[in-house]
């Protein structure tokens, strides 16, 4: 599955003209190092009230939601990958067993997913010019399009690398280090997203097709997400 440049249109950008735009962005990457190593950053700290029981326990071919999503974030050669955790931390951690990880716990969990994304972001080394910010409970989503998320960021420098599935813009995303002050101050849900519509004109966005958008958020997705899964690695 590769990735495309998603067309993007600007006309409903409030921060006026564009050539002012660019001039910020060409600032901002100058300042901001390419070099070094990207961070992986697995959400896993949710309720999962709408499936009943804790989604990221669940199996899909012999693996659990949440083994599924780390094991691709370091397939895909992010380090650290750091999992944050929050409701049943304890039997999500344990799911973890033997894998590299770093676990990152967010006792404010309930607050929404910023609070995660602020815990996770705090916690990324020094040393890492960027992190990838991915949902545990996209199970559709490959290393490969983590792969190019690091690739696409490596050949811009762009301070924001994002996915858009079938015309939506949704994780994973990729963010620079210049954005991490931004990123700490969220709060409530969104992922990021007051970020991105803050900085979408200095994106690059790569377009994936809209069915790895697929998430598992009632127990009818499932069925749905095993059909697609055994699909692909017929």
């Amino acid at each position: 599955m590769g990735p495309e440049r998603a067309p993007r249109d600007d006309s409903g950008d409030p921060r006026g003209d564009s050539s002012d735009r660019r001039d910020d962005a060409r600032d901002r990457r100058k300042g901001e190092a390419v070099a070094g190593r990207i961070a992986g950053v697995v959400l896993a700290a949710g309720q999962s009230r709408r499936m009943g029981k804790n989604k990221l326990l669940l199996d899909l071919n012999g693996k659990s939601v949440v083994r599924r999503a780390v094991e691709k974030a370091e397939a895909a050669g992010l380090s650290p990958v750091l999992v944050v955790t929050g409701h049943e931390r304890e039997r999500v951690e344990a799911e973890l067993r033997g894998l590299s990880c770093q676990l990152v716990f967010n006792p404010d969990y309930a607050s929404g997913m910023n609070s995660s994304v602020a815990a996770a972001i705090s916690a990324v080394p020094d040393d890492c010019a960027g992190a990838v910010l991915l949902l545990a409970d996209m199970p559709l989503v490959t290393a490969a399009m983590l792969e190019a998320l690091c690739e696409a960021r490596r050949e811009s420098n762009a301070p924001l690398i994002v996915s858009v599935f079938g015309g939506v813009v949704a994780p994973p995303m990729l963010y620079g280090r210049g954005l991490f002050s931004e990123l700490r101050q969220l709060a409530g849900d969104g992922c990021g997203k007051r970020v991105i519509k803050q900085h979408r004109a200095e994106a690059i966005e790569l377009a994936w097709p809209a069915e790895a958008l697929a998430d598992l958020d009632v127990p009818a997705d499932v069925e749905r997400v095993l059909s697609h899964l055994e699909a692909r690695d017929a």
